[in-house]
């Protein structure tokens, strides 16, 4: 299974299972009048939608380059990523405070408790089996990588964000438990509105992290350093090169990188040679690397590289 197939599956199982829960929860918020059950359902139908645009941005950018868009359209999942995370934000995180709010000014008791016991209890399985999947999917890529630091260094945001999202849902769904409970067995309803504003909290940090962590994908972030080492390393074994000074590489979408590699030739080079030096470079460099999209080679004095860089880094 590839990376983006992977993905895919991540998404759609997540999808699914958002879709039964959030009418599920609808119902059961409808049935019973629990603030914190309609915050729930709020949630997983917001993260529904977030799915559904995943799979969009997907689609999109897997376009290959055309005139107005000569790098292709990758940066696109980048682009819904960030709008998942702000809906995230403003759907999620502000319907479930405000919730939240009106019930503990307004509080009621809630109505046959046990169907929203019953209904959480399904949703938990369900997402859980959701957030199982994201979980292994994601386990798979980072390799021998902290979690932390995967989430960080990760070039994919689809599986992280389904991860993000269903370890969100799955802590929402233990705090409603709680503040469902607490509220029926102390007799104190305002519990349940709390319990809603404690959801909202919960979205709106889940947002936040989305939101930094896509940010920089959005801009253009690096590729590994491992995979830039690689790339020194043939570009450096071809017989015109004297030496290669270094590589600025920037991923356009999980599975396009564009490479810009500063070479100093050798001075007895002719013209045409240099060119022959350049298509062997971009040859190897992309049987080695298939997601390395485009390959820019500059003939540039190390000095002069060693400056820009320097400019680069400082700033």
């Amino acid at each position: 299974m590839t990376a983006r197939r992977g993905s895919k599956f991540v998404i759609y199982a997540a999808l699914a299972g958002n879709l039964g829960i959030a009418a599920a929860k609808g119902g059961a918020a409808l049935w019973t009048g629990s603030s914190a059950m309609l915050s729930e359902a709020i949630h997983s139908l917001v993260d529904t939608g977030n799915q559904g645009l995943l799979l969009y941005g997907l689609h999109r950018a897997a376009r290959p380059p055309d005139a107005t868009h000569p790098l292709g359209y990758g940066r696109e999942l980048y682009f819904w990523t960030f709008i998942v995370a702000l809906l995230v934000f403003a759907l999620g995180a502000g319907i479930s405070l405000y919730e939240g709010v009106v019930h503990i000014r307004h509080p009621h008791p809630i109505e046959d408790p046990s169907v929203t016991y019953a209904v959480l209890g399904l949703s938990f399985l369900f997402e859980g089996g959701s957030w199982w999947a994201a979980l292994k999917e994601f386990q798979a890529a980072k390799g021998e990588l902290g979690y932390l630091e995967a989430v960080r260094l990760s070039k994919d945001p689809t599986t992280m964000t389904v991860l993000l999202e269903d370890s969100a849902a799955l802590l929402g769904l233990i705090i409603a438990f709680a503040g469902i409970l607490s509220a029926q067995l102390l007799g104190i309803p305002e519990l349940d509105g709390v319990a809603s504003i404690v959801i909202g909290l919960v979205l709106a940090l889940t947002a936040a992290i989305l939101a930094r962590e896509t940010k920089g994908l959005l801009i253009g972030e690096a590729a590994d350093p491992a995979l830039e080492r690689s790339i020194l390393r043939l570009a450096a074994e071809d017989r015109g090169v004297e030496r290669v000074n270094g590589a600025l590489t920037v991923h356009l979408s999980p599975d396009q990188i564009v490479v810009n590699l500063s070479v100093e030739f050798h001075d007895d080079l002719a013209a045409s040679d240099m060119e022959l030096a350049v298509e062997r470079m971009e040859r190897r460099i992309t049987q080695a690397h298939p997601q390395v999209s485009a390959v820019f080679v500059r003939p540039q004095r190390s000095e002069t590289y060693r400056r820009r860089r320097a400019a680069i880094e400082a700033g």
